[in-house]
C-alpha cells in the first residue's frame, strides 16, 4: 500500500508556501491543481531522485517544462 507523502511547495504565481500530499503512484506524472491561496493553476510534475526520494517540480502556465 502506497503512503501519501507531504511536501511543501512555493506557488509559482504568488510565492505562498503550500502543503500538498503526493501519492507515490503519481511518479512520472504531470497534473494541474489550483493554488489554495491565489487560485491560479499550478502545473505539477512528480519524479524520483537517484536515491528514491520523490521530487515535485511546479510551474506556472508561462514556464516551459
Amino acid at each position: 500500500m502506497n503512503q501519501l507523502t507531504e511536501q511543501t511547495i512555493g506557488c509559482p504565481y504568488c510565492g505562498e508556501a503550500i502543503h500538498i500530499l503526493i501519492d507515490p503512484s503519481d511518479l512520472d506524472q504531470q497534473y494541474i491543481e489550483d493554488c489554495q491561496v491565489c487560485c491560479k493553476p499550478i502545473n505539477f510534475r512528480v519524479s524520483e531522485s537517484i536515491d528514491g526520494a520523490l521530487i515535485v517540480s511546479v510551474y506556472s502556465d508561462d514556464d516551459a517544462f
